[in-house]
Order: C-alpha cells, then structure tokens, then sequence
C-alpha cells in the first residue's frame, strides 16, 4: 500500500513575523562577489541609500546604520541619550516592551514598567498619570513600541505624543519600529518622535543583520549634553560620515547594502501609501478568515479591536495544544511555517502551545495571504480540531474588494 505524500516539497512559505520573505530581486543583488570598499560603486550610491531609507521614516532628520538586530538598535539608542542612573518610562504592551526596558536597565537606567497585558494598547491616563507625577522631569525618556511583535498590538504613537505636548513634559518620545516600518503607517516628524528604531529583516525585506536609528536634532541635543557615549554607539559619525567606513565604524555589511538598495527601489516605486494601503488589505483578509474559524471554534484573535491589531503581525491562540499542533502539521506537510506565540504564555500555563502567530509583513500578496489561509485551513481539518466555515471565502470577499 502506497503511502500518503507529502506535500511540503517544493518551494517553502516562512510566514512567521520576522525574517520575513525576501524578494528574488533582494536575493539575486546580494549574491555577488565581494566588492572594493575603498571606491567605486557601493561607496557611492551610500548618499542616496541614506536618503531613501529617510523616507521610509518619513523623517527630514538623521539616520545612523549599526550592524547588529533590533536589540542593537534598542542599546545603540539608548546609550546615545540616557546615562547611568537616569530614568525612563516603558509602558508595556508585551514582551518587546519589557525587553526594552531590560536593555535600559542593563545600561544602568532606572525603568519605571507600566505593564498593560498583552491583549491591548495602552491606557493613556495611567500614563498621563505617571508623567504628570513627575514634576521634577526625571524621566528621560519614553520607550514606546509602536508594534509588539509578540502580541501583535499597535499603539496609538500620536495620541502618546499628544500627552507629553498637553503636560509640556521634554521626555524625548522614542519608539521601536521594528515589526511596523514598511508595514504599518507611521510618520516620524508629523507624528513628533524624537528618536525610532528599526531593523532590516521585517518590511524592509533583507536578510537579518543591520539595525537603524532615527533621530531629531531634539534628541541630537540631548545626545550633546551626554557625558559620555560609547566610540562604537555613538550616532554622530555615522549620521554624518563623509568616510565610506564612517556610516558602520568599520568595515560594512557590504551585501546587506546591495539588497537593501534594491528593497528601498522596490518599497519606492510601489509608494509608501500603496504599501500601507496593501499591508492594511491583507491583514483585515486574515482576520476575516480568523473570526469565521473562530465563530465554529476556539481559535481567537489575540488583539480583539481591529483598530489596535498590527497589519503586519496577528497573534492567535487556540485550545489546549492545538496552536503548537497545528504549527507543526503545517510545516511538516505543506511546506508552511507559522510563528511560535512568543512571550504570551504565563508562568504556570497549562497550555503554552495554544498560541502562535502569523508574519504577513513586506514581501506579501494577495494570492500568498490565500496561501497561508489556505494552509491553515487544510490543518485544521487535517486535525479535526473544532473550527468554524467559510474562512477563505471571507478572506477572498476583502482581498476582491479592496
């Protein structure tokens, strides 16, 4: 008797939120022999990379390139602007908020935590609360994610720029883009953030491996009234290099620059708005499909108001076991890889494998979306595990009528 196939041969679907899936065109640029670092073209088109990744920031300030991931980009940041002993505020939404935080507190900040949960945004007042106690201003700083990856969230950025205004508090507003540049709108100058961090390997679609900070001449101020900053954290030669070597404090993440040259044209000529716009489709098909499984079983969307979810990430939970089950039918017989639910669990939880998550960020379509829907829906009869019908076409109705 012949044996059931397996259908996971053949080209892989990574839909975890980060690495995201890297375009051809990426890939094919980077895959070159090394190149002279001392002249020529990769040291001259660095001006006009620097400008452009600008834009996707929708920033007119300064840009600094580490080589490292986002937790680089959260020290880089932070040593540039807060000094041992001094304070900072995280309100905290899940577990990048409180990662954050331990990062501050590793440089020897004090962290005042706010902690919301993980299942929504903010709440303003106890925030206006904390900062309007603080009449001395010693908080620093503001540590704000714009998205969790971990619980999928989004916070209201503008709204917590509206507050400090309102109380005329200077704490600089710093937020960690990481899961939303590329993927959820956001407006650096209009939105009045003093300093952003990103890294490559989620909307800007490049292998993991470079980080980015963002900041204003406000925060640049601050930088100057620093005692000190560490020669290799420090933000000022790197946001004004006038040495190829000066942008990375050494030698460069030469083939990251390749692809990301060619990340940057392709984010450009679809236009900001168009990917938002794109991003936003895709993830309200998603949770289409979610609310119709969920309306015949377990299967819940971690984030209930689709105002505060994230278009690049969805955080999920099913019963029991059944989100680990079905991550690792997916993987096993159609070639399908779903993210792990990060950081959600709590101590003590009997089911720890209920939750997982969905990377729908960068490099996305529509008929990829009805992939992942699709696959998901062949696990969950594959095994038998409780699930209302008519997902894909709900998922379908969004994408046909965007």
């Amino acid at each position: 008797m012949a044996s059931s196939p397996n259908l996971s041969h053949g080209r892989g679907y990574l839909a975890i939120p980060g690495p995201s899936v890297m375009p051809e065109a990426v890939l094919q640029a980077m895959h070159r022999p090394a190149p002279n670092i001392y002249a020529g073209a990769l040291v001259d088109m660095m001006p006009d990379l620097m400008a452009d990744l600008k834009r996707v920031a929708r920033t007119q300030g300064h840009a600094a390139i580490y080589i490292g991931n986002g937790h680089a980009a959260w020290e880089a940041a932070l040593a540039n602007v807060v000094a041992p002993g001094e304070t900072v505020l995280v309100p905290a939404t899940g577990r990048f908020g409180h990662g954050w935080g331990e990062m501050a507190e590793g440089l020897g900040a004090s962290v005042k935590l706010l902690d919301f949960g993980k299942s929504a945004t903010w709440d303003l007042e106890a925030i206006r609360g904390v900062l309007k106690a603080d009449g001395a201003h010693r908080i620093k700083a503001v540590l704000a994610v714009h998205v969790d990856t971990s619980s999928s969230v989004r916070n209201d950025i503008p709204a917590l720029r509206a507050l400090l205004d309102d109380l005329g508090h200077p704490a600089l507003l710093m937020a960690d883009c990481i899961a939303s540049l590329g993927c959820d709108r956001f407006e650096m100058d209009d939105w009045g953030v003093d300093v952003m961090v990103t890294g490559c390997q989620k909307g800007l679609m490049v292998p993991p491996g470079c980080s980015f900070v963002f900041f204003n001449d406000r925060a640049q101020a601050v930088r100057d009234a620093m005692p000190r900053v560490s020669r290799y954290w420090d933000w000022v030669p790197r946001s004004t290099a006038t040495e190829f070597w000066q942008y990375f404090n050494g030698t460069a993440p030469t083939h990251h620059l390749y692809g990301l040259r060619v990340a940057l044209d392709m984010i450009h000529d679809e236009g900001m708005e168009n990917v938002w716009a794109r991003h936003e489709t895709l993830a309200r098909a998603i949770w289409a499909a979610c609310d119709a499984w969920g309306a015949g079983g377990e299967l819940r969307l971690n984030i209930a108001d689709p105002a505060e979810r994230s278009h690049a990430v969805t955080s999920l939970r099913l019963g029991g076991n059944d989100g680990a089950r079905l991550r690792h039918w997916v993987e096993k017989n159609i070639g399908l890889t779903l993210g792990i639910g990060l950081g959600m669990a709590e101590p003590g939880d009997r089911n720890p494998g209920a939750y997982f998550r969905l990377g729908h960020m960068g490099h996305v379509n529509g008929q990829m979306i009805m992939g992942l829907l699709g696959g998901m829906q062949a696990g969950l009869a594959a095994l038998d595990i409780d699930h209302g019908a008519g997902a894909l076409d709900a998922a379908a109705r969004v994408i046909a009528s965007r």
